[in-house]
This record gives C-alpha cells, sequence and structure tokens, in this order.
C-alpha cells in the first residue's frame, strides 16, 4: 500500500521534528519534536468506493491534536495499535502513555526513570507488552496496565 499525503502540516515556531510514528491500523501519524511538541494527526479514511475506481487517498486530516506534557524533546513515539495507545519519550526520560478516550487523546499514565534517557521503545505484536531501551544500558519490560515485568542494568 502506498500513501501519498500532500497536505503541509504547519509545525509552530518553526520547532523541529525529531521522531515520527504510524498507526496503520487506525490511520494516526504522531509527530514528536524540540520544546516537548507533541502531534497526533489523523487522515481521513478512504471510502470502498474510491478505492475501487483507483482514486488517490484524500489529504485531508480528520485530527490534528496537539498534546502536553513533555518539556524537553520528544525523541521516541511508538504506537500500541491493539489497544489504541500511544507511548511518548523526551529527552529528560519521561515516558508518557496516552489514549484516546471519546474521540481525543489523554494522558494515562507517566514514568520517569530519572537516570537516563529512553533510546527505543516497542510493544509487541499483541499489545501487552512494552520493552524499553536507556541509553545507559538498562532494558526494562513492562505490560500494559502499567505493570514492570522484567528490569535489566
Amino acid at each position: 500500500m502506498f500513501i501519498y499525503l500532500s497536505k503541509k502540516i504547519a509545525i509552530p515556531n518553526n520547532i523541529h521534528l525529531k521522531c515520527v510514528s504510524w498507526n496503520k491500523d487506525q490511520g494516526f501519524i504522531a509527530c514528536g519534536g524540540d520544546d516537548g511538541l507533541l502531534r497526533v494527526l489523523k487522515l481521513e479514511s478512504q471510502t470502498d468506493d474510491a478505492k475501487l475506481k483507483g482514486l488517490a487517498a484524500p489529504s485531508n486530516l480528520s485530527m490534528n491534536q496537539t498534546l502536553d506534557g513533555h518539556s524537553g524533546a520528544v525523541q521516541v513515539v511508538t504506537w500500541n495499535e491493539q489497544y489504541e495507545k500511544l507511548t511518548t519519550s523526551d529527552q529528560n526520560g519521561l515516558i508518557i502513555v496516552w489514549m484516546l478516550y471519546k474521540g481525543a487523546w489523554y494522558e494515562e499514565m507517566i514514568n520517569n526513570r530519572n537516570k537516563s534517557v529512553v533510546r527505543s521503545m516497542s510493544w509487541n505484536a499483541d499489545g501487552q507488552k512494552i520493552c524499553i531501551v536507556y541509553e545507559d544500558g538498562a532494558v526494562i519490560v513492562g505490560s500494559v496496565d502499567g505493570n514492570r515485568d522484567l528490569g535489566k542494568s
């Protein structure tokens, strides 16, 4: 599947973007950048009729929400598509799990190890577990309900 998005999206004050992640199942795009910038966009879905006719995908946005919570540059964004969650981390090590509720994104959980910066995060295929890798070599595995299952330094 190929998507061509021809719509320009304004980023306030020319803030530099650091990361992007696409939730292909629901059509969300998360963009993270300097100064705590975190935006969630959603593309309008294409009708079955348009798909059959081979028409280009629409470039209209049905969501363009700025999420407040980070103060440092947002460096990692990852989706949990099964549970409709977004997990983000910034240069200060703050991790926020966001949930979709009544058409808008809200903070669900916040965690800060206060020791190191997150370099990578990934949810497993069924969305039950997340693996978080820190710059200092620590690896933490947690569950979707917020419990820590494993921690290795």
